[in-house]
């Protein structure tokens, strides 16, 4: 029997990563759904079963070294080869800039970029030893520009996007691609919870706040979260090596390529 291809993606919970992991088992992959919350990883593994996939929850906080190590050990347990990995998870935390302070920049740094990197160094040997391996970046449209408020998070994409350029350039001709994908604000639980903080500080309804984000975006509506899981299949499937991809809500661009 031909072994399946196996993708971790971070952040599988809900939202973005949820879908993603819902595609690719679709198409395929076998899928480690991996979040905070195993329980609920757990859920969406049982959901991709019941039609026809495969998937396995496993618990991981990318902000912490020894639970990138366990779930990393435990997807080597199931005696797979990594083939695929998809950085999703993340957080955003916002604040003016007289109260962002070192903690705040280094808590995003620690989960926006500094865990993807160690899960891309971890991958790499695998990788490169089977000339084959798909890595896809799940950046912002926060990783091209600034937003007021949002500093720390803007710097931790900033950061994430350089780390996939200069890697695309070091991977070429490896048979290992990575990619990045840069959606603005998207239909998903951490908009909500934008959406939710403008509420409490403005009095705006539910659906003004959402209507106030979706008119940031160039498109002047949300991306959906499909429409997100549908670019990252896109980019591993053809194996995009430094292709760089906004969504913003209307069309999809490509706007670098290597």
């Amino acid at each position: 029997m031909i072994q399946p291809k196996s993708v971790l993606v971070t952040g599988a919970s809900r939202g973005i990563g949820a879908a993603i992991a819902r595609v690719l088992a679709r198409e395929g992959w076998f899928v480690f759904a991996a979040a905070r919350s195993k329980a609920e990883c757990d859920v969406l593994a049982r959901e991709i079963a019941a039609t026809g996939g495969r998937a396995e929850g496993l618990e991981l906080d990318v902000g912490d070294v020894s639970s990138i190590t366990h779930a990393i050990d435990r997807m080597k347990d199931r005696d797979l080869t990594l083939d695929g990995l998809v950085n999703n998870a993340g957080i955003a935390i916002s604040a003016p800039l007289v109260h962002v302070g070192e903690d705040l920049v280094e808590k995003h740094l620690r989960v926006n970029f500094h865990g993807p990197r160690r899960l891309i160094e971890a991958f790499l040997p695998e990788m490169r030893r089977q000339k084959f391996g798909r890595i896809v970046n799940v950046a912002s449209s926060a990783g091209l520009r600034g937003y007021k408020y949002v500093s720390a998070y803007c710097a931790s994409k900033h950061a994430l996007v350089g780390y996939s350029r200069a890697a695309a350039d070091e991977l070429a001709g490896s048979g290992v691609s990575i990619a990045c994908v840069c959606p603005h604000y998207v239909d998903s639980p951490m908009t909500a919870a934008s959406v939710q903080r403008i509420v409490e500080k403005t009095g705006r309804s539910a659906d003004d706040a959402r209507a106030v984000l979706a008119e940031q975006n160039p498109g002047g509506k949300l991306v959906t979260v499909d429409e997100v899981a549908a670019t990252v299949v896109e980019l591993m499937g053809e194996g995009r090596n430094g292709w760089l991809v906004e969504l913003d809500g209307a069309t999809s661009r490509v706007l670098e390529r290597r």
